[in-house]
Formats: C-alpha cells, structure tokens, sequence
C-alpha cells in the first residue's frame, strides 16, 4: 500500500473518490465531473475529453494509468482513446479522460457515471547500453502476429 495525496477540484465536490470495487481489484473507477446539466453525448466515431474533477501527487517512481471499463467497451462500444493514458508522477493538473465511441449507438456521459479506471503502478528506468548485436532467442525479428504461426501451425 502506498500514500497518494488526491485533490479535488471544486467542479468534482461532491463526486465519489476512486475506490476499489472489489478485494483484489487492480483498478479504481474515475467519474465524469461534467456538470449535472451539460452531458456529453459522443456520436459514434466520436471523441471527449471528460474531466474528472481531480489531481493527485503520485510518489517518485509510480505512474497511474487510465484504463477503459470494459463494461463500457462490451456494451456500448466506449473506450478510452490513448488506452492506456498514463499520468505521470510530476503531472499535478487534473486527470482527464479521453473517451471514443466505437459503438453504432450515441452514447450519453452524465455527471458521476464511472468512465474509465486508474491503476498504479511502480515505473521501471531504462539506461540504454549500446550494442553491436542482441543475443538470439526463439522468437527472433519476428514480427506482428509472428507467434500466430506457431500456435495455429
């Protein structure tokens, strides 16, 4: 269990903060902070950016990462465009969420629906090391859809 600090914005008062649905749950539900007589209605092929009405300080060394609900991408076909959005641990502004429909349907965001989830997560730093040649391995350069031929063949 690690500390995050949370602020929420004035716009997103009265909104729930993101909890765990369940025990074992990976992530925590985000809001839409849209005001209760404005919704955003995303046709389809459409795209929004939806506040959530908050800001966090993540500790050195942790990202969060916005998720989609798959609830949303089964039944109504919305997702979150930049999947998965990442927030980076210097990043204070508020978390906003990118949603596109996919579906055939328009589909409503109301003030409060859950649109997308947040999950933390430790950040792993790169220090490249120059290399004339990688070592072999099964796979090799095989590409896009190259395990495909093993698992089918």
């Amino acid at each position: 269990m690690i500390n995050v600090a949370i602020h929420r914005l004035p716009h997103a008062a009265d909104l729930q903060l993101p909890v765990y649905q369940s025990e074992d749950a990976a992530g925590m539900d985000l809001a839409a902070a849209l005001p209760a007589d404005a919704s955003v209605v995303l046709r389809p092929g459409g795209r929004a950016l939806i506040p959530t009405g908050l800001a966090i300080e993540l500790p050195k060394g942790y990202e969060a990462q916005v998720r989609p609900r798959s609830g949303l991408a089964l039944h109504s076909g919305v997702t979150v465009l930049n999947s998965p959005g990442t927030v980076d641990a210097d990043y204070r502004g508020e978390i906003g969420v990118i949603l596109i429909n996919l579906g055939s349907d328009p589909f409503e965001v109301k003030r409060g629906a859950r649109i997308a989830q947040l999950v933390v997560a430790p950040v792993a730093r790169v220090a490249w090391i120059g290399s004339a040649a990688l070592r072999g391995s099964a796979r090799g350069a095989g590409g896009f859809g190259s395990t495909d031929a093993a698992i089918s063949g």
